[in-house]
């Protein structure tokens, strides 16, 4: 895995090539923990993570995780799927955006980590697939059954999670799951370019909009709109606020700042 910084954006890169950007249990790990620090790193404002030469991630490596898997006992595989599980919890409880941009292979937990992701970039050749049911195991998988409905309905989550089936590249937006579609030679450039472009924004009030759409998802409508109004109260004390509200008045676009 690479981890590199240009400006305010944050690059995250599977990138065992060869094998289609497996995961082991290293990275497993040494993505949680990537993911937990920069819940204190107040330079990087978004992220933007993908995979290395043409395919995103083809999930659990065979020969690295599933067959020790199948021969460790049962407390053991709990705490492996507990650690994955703390990945995609880091991803979702992280201040930034994260935008993943996905060409090639998205399969298995590298489906479930595009997931987890905040806005998802896509190509027409990509295959999406939440493997789980083709090798024995129950589609609740690192947080699947909980995220997939709400991104493309219960309906169509039921299906891919029952079946295993491939989601193609043009269904996978069509359904919901990709915000767009952009090239293969592009989609990397342009989910960084998203991404500065909210590096740029009112990066604490959307650090506010990311937290409450995670914590509404249990919430009654009442409940929902008290929590609202006061994360909106609290942005309003924000000089970003007050910067958008004189760069209106001057008619000048707003910088702002994060504060």
């Amino acid at each position: 895995m690479r981890w590199s910084v240009e400006g305010k954006v944050a690059t995250v890169t599977l990138d065992r090539p060869e094998r289609k950007n497996p995961l082991t249990f290293e990275i497993y790990a040494e993505l949680r923990d990537r993911f937990r620090a920069l819940s204190a790193d107040a330079a990087v404002k978004a992220v933007v993570i993908t995979g290395e030469g043409g395919n995103f991630c083809s999930g659990g490596d065979v020969h690295e995780i599933i067959g020790p898997l199948v021969d460790m006992q049962l407390p053991s595989k709990l705490a492996f799927t507990r650690m994955t599980g703390d990945l995609v919890i880091a991803m979702r409880a992280c201040p930034q955006p994260i935008v993943a941009a996905i060409d090639g292979v998205c399969a298995g937990a590298g489906a479930a980590i595009a997931l987890a992701s905040d806005i998802r970039l896509g190509t027409a050749r990509s295959k999406v697939a939440f493997l789980f049911n083709r090798v024995g195991l129950a589609g609740c998988d690192m947080g699947a059954c909980a995220l997939l409905p709400r991104v493309i309905g219960h309906g169509r989550a039921s299906e891919l999670l029952y079946t295993g089936r491939t989601l193609g590249g043009e269904e996978a937006e069509r359904w919901g799951f990709y915000n767009r579609i952009c090239a293969p030679e592009t989609v990397l450039g342009d989910a960084q370019e998203l991404a500065r472009s909210l590096a740029d924004g009112p990066t604490f009030a959307n650090a506010l909009t990311k937290r409450q759409l995670h914590k509404e998802w249990d919430m009654g409508l009442d409940e929902a709109i008290e929590s609202e109004a006061q994360a909106q109260a609290i942005a309003m004390e924000t000089e970003d606020f007050e910067r958008a509200y004189r760069a209106f008045v001057d008619k000048v676009r707003p910088v702002f700042q994060g504060n």
